[in-house]
This record gives structure tokens, C-alpha cells and sequence, in this order.
């Protein structure tokens, strides 16, 4: 088959031959037609971000496909069957024709989603039930703040927030973007460079929504600013830190508030606590998805063969919403 693969020179990326993968008795052979991008891929094609051990060398974290080839155990443990569609959350390997996918890490493809807006929802909508929900505990009537609101995992959290009946503040760094991204329907959406987002985080605590939950994936300087204006008990999430490591907090607003900040990635988690994070999305998200109150937003889909220039459309930071690559 062919993957995505990474010159070690250049970092270029080239669509190659490497060898066919061959599935594990608890594993499933899925014929993939889509993957979708993430910035993690832009971290692993950097170096600064490897795959977990077992994993293939090559990038991709979500994919939609059919499937091929059932294991004993899979077939034993799992309703699959030969030419179901399915979504799969990987640990790597998903920039390819094929993967070999524990059988826990399947997902039906929700009825009414093509194969590409079912390639945009593993590892997106698994990074945010977990961060919103299991880290943050959100409940309808809390406050959350996501950055980077024209993100694809942005386009995610903000609708499936407003879902649960909870009020949404998100950042965006243009004019431009905040006109795009009006309908995820956050109820305030700040332009930092225009607005300084701490003063809008004291308005809206005076105005008595502080904020309970963060999902940052900037941090830098901005990040220790902006503790002063949560709720009591606050949960402050670090998923990412594109805008720099280091940040300068004051010490006595995280006791006297009981604010917790708290570092989580999905990539690193247990494939068990993945797969139990994947049932509650089949569970209670799936239906939202079906029902269309809660979609994926594609931005744009590349041929594989053009993985270059899709990435080229995240290191840019055009995207509202997802890239995703169509094989």
C-alpha cells in the first residue's frame, strides 16, 4: 500500500509504498477514504511529537472507511462485520490506504455523515467530550472558554457545548474569522487583536458568568492573566501551547479560588480509557450528530497525494473548521 511519509531532510512529505499492514487477533484491517488533519500531525512531522510504540511511523490520528479483515478476537468481541463503514480514532498511521485498528477504537459512521465529515469526528470529538466533560465536568449553565474558535476542534466544542445548554466564549485572531465562525453559535466571540481578552473575561464575571472551564491550546503570556477571572473551583485545561511554554501566574488566585490547572492529551491515554471515551460518544454524542444539531465543519478535503499543501492550510491557520484528506 501507500502512505504519507516524512523526509527526514526536509521534513517534505512524499505518498510512498510501504508495506501492507497485518492485523492482530483483536485488530481490524479498515480500508481507509478519509483521514482527517490535525495540528498534532504538524508537531510529529516537526519531530516534537511521536507516535506511541506500535504505532506506524507515518502521521494520522482519524480516518473513515470500510472494513476488510476481522481478527478471531474482534470478531468475537465486537458486532463488525466485513464492509461496515466505520470512524476510527488511531494512534498513528491514518495518512494511508489502509490500517490495521483495535476493535474498541471503531466508531459506526453516524447516519446522515459523508466519509470525509466522519473522518473529522474520532479524534476531534474524542478530545473534546474528554476535556469538556471527564477533565472539566461542564454541566448546562457553566461558562466555557475555548480558544482558537476557528479551529477545527474548536468547530467542534463550541456547537456540541451549546448542545448541553452551556454559554460559550471563544477567541479568534481576525475580523474575518469571527464573521465565519458566527454560526457555531458561540455567544461571545472576542478578536485579540482588537479586544484584550482579560477585559472581556471581567465583564463577564461581573456580569455573573465567570468563566468555569478553559480549553487553551495557546497558553504564553496570556494565559496566567486571565486565572483572576474564573469561577471558583475553575478548571483551567492546557491541550497545546502554540503561543509559547511560559506564563507567569499568580500563585494566590489558585488557592483562594481553588483553581485547578490541569495538562491532558488524548494521544497518551490508555487504549482502554480511548475505547471507553469512544463508547460514550457512540452513546451520547452520536445522536446529536444524526439529528444534525451537532456536525463536523469541513473546511476543505485534498486528494492525499496533495498531504503537503492540506497541511500547508494548517500552518497557515486559514482553516475554519476541518481539512481533511480523501483517498
Amino acid at each position: 500500500m501507500k502512505a504519507v511519509l516524512i523526509d527526514k531532510n526536509d521534513k517534505s512529505l512524499h505518498y510512498s509504498y510501504v508495506p501492507d499492514p497485518v492485523i492482530a487477533p483483536d485488530e481490524v484491517l479498515v480500508k481507509i477514504e478519509a483521514a482527517g488533519l490535525n495540528r498534532a500531525d504538524l508537531l510529529q512531522r516537526e519531530g516534537n511529537y511521536p507516535p506511541p510504540p506500535g504505532c506506524p511511523d507515518w502521521m494520522g490520528l482519524e480516518i473513515a472507511g470500510t472494513v476488510c479483515e476481522l481478527g478471531e478476537e474482534a470478531k468475537k468481541n465486537s458486532d463488525l462485520k466485513e464492509g461496515d463503514k466505520v470512524c476510527a480514532l488511531l494512534g498513528g498511521g491514518g495518512y494511508a490506504e489502509y490500517a490495521a485498528v483495535r476493535y474498541d477504537m471503531l466508531m459506526p459512521v453516524p447516519n446522515g455523515c459523508s466519509m470525509a465529515e466522519a473522518a473529522a469526528l474520532p479524534e476531534a470529538f474524542a478530545t473534546a467530550y474528554l476535556n469538556m466533560f471527564i477533565e472539566g465536568g461542564l454541566k448546562a449553565g457553566n461558562t466555557l472558554l475555548v480558544h482558537a474558535g476557528g479551529s477545527g476542534l474548536a468547530s467542534v466544542m463550541i456547537p456540541l457545548a451549546k448542545a448541553y445548554g452551556i454559554r460559550v466564549i471563544t477567541t479568534v485572531r481576525s475580523d474575518e474569522k469571527a464573521e465565519r465562525i458566527k454560526d457555531l453559535g458561540a455567544d461571545v466571540i472576542v478578536n485579540t487583536k482588537k479586544t484584550d481578552i482579560t477585559e472581556v473575561l471581567k465583564a463577564e464575571m461581573d456580569a455573573g458568568h465567570p468563566v468555569d472551564v478553559a480549553i487553551d491550546c495557546i497558553g504564553g503570556e496570556g494565559m496566567g492573566k486571565c486565572l483572576p477571572y474564573l469561577s471558583h473551583g475553575a478548571r483551567w485545561i492546557m491541550i497545546a501551547a502554540l503561543a509559547g511554554n511560559i506564563t507567569e501566574i499568580d500563585l494566590r488566585t489558585v488557592y483562594v479560588k481553588n483553581v485547578r490547572i490541569i495538562g491532558s492529551t488524548l494521544r497518551s491515554r490508555a487504549p482502554s480509557v480511548k475505547a471507553e471515551i469512544l463508547a460514550s460518544l457512540v452513546r451520547e454524542v452520536w445522536p446529536l450528530v444524526e439529528c444534525g444539531r451537532v456536525k463536523p465543519k469541513i473546511w476543505k478535503t485534498f486528494p492525499i497525494e496533495q498531504a503537503e499543501e492540506a497541511q500547508a492550510v494548517l500552518y497557515r491557520n486559514e482553516n475554519v473548521g476541518k481539512v481533511v484528506l480523501t483517498v
